[in-house]
């Protein structure tokens, strides 16, 4: 069934990059010099390659985790010093005509090197901080090193394996404040430039959220049901004096008001912890306090950290800019194209934004438009349901996994699916900021295709092998 899905995909995937480069001039779809031509040769030799992992012995992949992870790292140096600067960035390797991005491979590298670790021999990840601590490295060694290339998209694709730490038993807290800190972003940005009891909306806004986790927390992850009612009673009795005071006349600055009202609830809580059963009492006021330093770091890191066009592109999905015919231009053409398309589409070779070229990138990172102008919502949503039919497909081999290694690893195939899927259709229908994500098997491309395939064929090989590990 992986298979199957696997070859629809690139079959379809020809197709849309066929119809995403055709230009009326009746090229072949095999034919070489066309994007779809060259495609196909790339599918060959993947089938050739997936062919040649499946006949390799399913322990090599563990025995040789490690130094495959570290020839991919070395690889990844190298290409910050010797890859050519294109569009800003340093992550392609050339070699005569072809050329491969180091950090697509480094992918399947990363996910058995994870894999290996956490077979190891008693590892369990919630047995101290230093199984985090490698866990982590393992994970953001890469990030760094593909980070130094200028190539951000690639290096959050990375950040997808911490779904395999919750899996493997990382409290689920951390993700909650994974999820916390995007949002305390987002609002923090949007809505700094409009004013709130003399103060940015964005940062009032957060604050009042922080007071609200505050009380949750309290309630259900303490179980400290009358603490809470104390801190909601606190908050009334707070609002009510500001309000008299302004009906008075006397406003207080939101910035004088609100952060001193959540310091008070979070000393109560402090205080409450004198009476023993601390530690939950300490990771809540832990996380309020987290998400207050991040609150305020927020403005420095849009700055001064991100680059002007990095800064550009969050702002036109936020809608804080338009910038039609600059940042914006590549996502509003993808709109524009996608409604066209109606539910049922125009039909294959028949869309006009694509075929005359308005969408940059439509045979790469923005095919997903084609897909949508010429199939319409009907043809949008079966590549979504292919795509979560292989999703589905890969858990459940993760979960029929008698090896702890064979469970990681496919838990890190379908994380990578789940990233790359989710972020390239958000980023062409407006959801996510434009990061260079590539859809899987559909964009063009030869190291994005094999990346995926190697990754694919792995674990069909580890997973075809895994009753001769019952019967060792």
């Amino acid at each position: 069934m992986s298979v199957g899905l696997y070859l629809v995909l690139v079959v379809a995937g020809v197709f849309s990059v066929y119809a995403a480069s055709y230009d009326f001039d009746n090229a072949s779809i095999f034919d070489f010099n066309e994007f779809s031509g060259k495609q196909v040769r790339w599918i060959f030799l993947a089938l050739g390659l997936a062919l040649m992992i499946m006949l390799i012995d399913r322990r090599m992949y563990e025995t040789y985790a490690y130094p495959i992870y570290l020839t991919l790292l070395a690889i990844m140096v190298v290409t910050i010093f010797v890859a050519p600067d294109i569009k800003g960035s340093r992550s392609w390797l050339v070699f005569g005509p072809v050329s491969f991005q180091p950090a697509e491979f480094g992918k399947f590298a990363t996910a058995l090197a994870l894999a290996k670790l956490f077979s190891g021999y008693q590892f369990r990840l919630n047995d101290s901080h230093t199984n985090y601590l490698r866990a982590i490295a393992i994970i953001f060694v890469p990030i760094a090193l593909i980070l130094a290339q200028r190539e951000t998209g690639s290096a959050l694709a990375y950040l997808s394996l911490f779904f395999v730490l919750y899996r493997e038993g990382m409290s689920g807290l951390v993700l909650l404040a994974a999820a916390g800190a995007v949002i305390i972003f987002v609002v923090a940005v949007k809505y700094a430039g409009t004013m709130f009891m003399d103060m940015p909306l964005g940062e009032a806004a957060v604050i009042i959220m922080l007071g609200l986790l505050l009380l949750g927390m309290l309630a259900v992850y303490c179980h400290r049901v009358k603490a809470a009612r104390n801190v909601v009673l606190f908050y009334l009795g707070a609002a009510a004096v500001a309000w008299g005071l302004h009906l008075l006349a006397i406003d207080i600055p939101g910035r004088y008001f609100l952060p001193p009202v959540l310091a008070a609830s979070c000393v109560y809580c402090l205080i409450l912890c004198l009476r023993g059963d601390s530690k939950p009492l300490l990771v809540t006021v832990g996380a309020v306090m987290a998400g207050v330093i991040f609150l305020y770091s927020v403005n420095y890191a849009f700055t001064s950290v991100l680059q002007p066009h990095h800064q550009q592109r969050i702002k036109v999905t936020l809608g804080l800019e338009e910038d039609r015919l600059g940042a914006g231009y590549n996502v509003n053409q993808s709109k524009i194209a996608i409604g066209s398309g109606g539910l049922t589409g125009k039909g294959f070779l028949n869309g006009t934004q694509t075929k005359l070229k308005y969408v940059p990138e439509q045979h790469t990172d923005f095919i997903y438009c084609t897909i949508g102008e010429e199939e319409g919502f009907i043809g949008s949503t079966a590549v979504l349901l292919l795509f979560l039919a292989l999703i589905l497909r890969v858990i459940h081999i993760a979960e029929r996994q008698p090896t702890v290694f064979g469970r990681v690893y496919a838990y890190c195939v379908a994380s990578y699916f789940i990233f790359h899927l989710a972020v390239n259709v958000g980023m062409v229908i407006g959801l996510c900021p434009v990061i260079g994500i590539p859809l899987p098997f559909f964009s063009y491309g030869g190291s994005s295709l094999w990346s995926f395939t190697i990754l694919l064929f792995i674990l069909l090989r580890i997973d075809a092998s895994r009753r001769e590990h019952l019967t060792y």
